[in-house]
């Protein structure tokens, strides 16, 4: 029983190496991580919105990185539902340094909607750029954001560009935790910078550019306005309707603080990390088990197989009857595994301003990521940024 278990985890790990091989492949030849350009090479107009729900403590950084961008940078809207902490007083201060910010309200809050994604519709409405930017109250937009990422779009011949940021502000447990959480999205989705599939195209709604008239052809944010994860339902709806949609490294023009700390991390971006509202469910769970196989388990794998030989093949005492080969197959698989997870530690790091120890040690997280996932996987979210939401049934599409 043993013997076949094993053969059958073997067959099924080496299949999911496989798969996620050939998925990190492309990314040998990605795009590097795209400059800062305060001027884009094209006449154009962007309009940003930015949906607030309570952000007093975060906005600040963004708005004031917001003002220090030049053209093409036409209006910045910030649409917000009604807060109650101050972030209001702070748009109207920074709208009487800088024209181009103005303060909306949106409607209250359609059934079938998830609170960002209706603000950023009523952003949508109001724009007058050729292109919308959607950029999240938690980051800090780099001098020569909006003339990068134009420049990006235009230069790949993209309708729409998200752009993946860098880290930055997290203590020592997130640096620890999250680099594993984010892991499980490359192996789910390949890396940044690379040519996907519509149905595995990654986005980033923190930095989301699309052409106007392309999201008005195609009914505005509707598309994504039951779901969690917005910004890759949005992105690969548009990817199978035809548009050229890229994801890029904006590590150098874009930083992101969204979390107070771990337990925040682990609740917020946990509920929505598995990306289930834009993957079927068979997919869905499928990429759950290629993260236990391929990312979770060989350490765990490798450890056994070491405590088990006590300087012997392995299984001399503990399993008697197992073959060689498959020794050997184990070994070679799970050692294959862990160097691909060790290889993505070096290929990450441009994406946190500080790692330290607890970076380089994410890895041993890997299993804490994966079961992260699979909660996130089983359970719907019912509340989200400060607001509750009915069953499933009546928020999803």
């Amino acid at each position: 029983m043993i013997l076949t278990a094993a053969v059958v985890f073997m067959i099924v790990q080496t299949a999911m190496l496989m798969v996620l091989v050939a998925r990190l492949a492309p990314g040998r030849h990605r795009r590097p991580p795209v400059p800062p350009r305060p001027m884009p090479r094209i006449d154009t107009t962007v309009s940003v919105i930015v949906a607030t729900l309570n952000e007093a403590r975060r906005i600040g950084p963004c708005l004031e990185g917001l003002m220090q961008q030049d053209c093409p940078l036409l209006e910045v809207l910030v649409v917000d539902s009604r807060s109650d902490d101050g972030t209001r007083e702070l748009v109207q201060a920074a709208a009487r340094r800088d024209a181009r910010i103005r303060l909306l309200t949106d409607d209250p809050l359609p059934a079938g909607w998830v609170g960002k994604v209706w603000a950023l519709e009523t952003g949508r409405r109001a724009a007058q750029g050729d292109w919308i930017l959607g950029i999240d109250a938690d980051t800090i937009p780099a001098p020569g954001l909006v003339g990068a990422v134009i420049d990006a779009a235009e230069e790949g011949r993209y309708d729409v560009a998200s752009f993946s940021p860098q880290f930055t502000g997290q203590r020592v447990a997130e640096r620890f935790v999250q680099p594993a959480m984010l892991v499980t999205l490359v192996y789910r989705t390949g890396a940044a910078g690379a040519e996907q599939p519509p149905d595995r195209v990654l986005a980033n709604g923190q930095c989301f550019l699309v052409r106007r008239a392309v999201l008005e052809a195609h009914g505005g944010y509707a598309a994504a306005r039951g779901s969690f994860s917005d910004d890759v339902t949005l992105a690969r709806h548009l990817a199978a309707e035809g548009a050229r949609v890229g994801f890029l490294d904006g590590s150098r023009i874009i930083q992101v603080h969204a979390y107070d700390g771990l337990r925040e991390m682990w609740r917020e971006w946990g509920r929505s990390f598995d990306l289930k509202d834009a993957t079927s469910r068979t997919r869905g769970w499928m990429d759950v088990l290629l993260v236990w196989l391929v990312q979770a388990l060989p350490l765990p794998v490798l450890v056994l197989m070491a405590l088990c030989t006590g300087g012997h093949a392995w299984g001399a005492s503990a399993w008697p009857d197992m073959p060689h080969w498959l020794q050997v197959a184990l070994l070679t698989v799970n050692g294959t595994a862990l160097l691909v997870r060790l290889s993505m530690l070096s290929a990450l790091r441009g994406s946190y301003a500080v790692r330290g120890i607890a970076y380089w040690c994410s890895w041993l997280a890997d299993g804490a990521a994966a079961y992260r996932l699979t909660l996130s996987m089983a359970r719907t979210p019912r509340a989200w940024r400060g607001r509750r939401y009915p069953p499933a049934s009546d928020v999803t599409m």
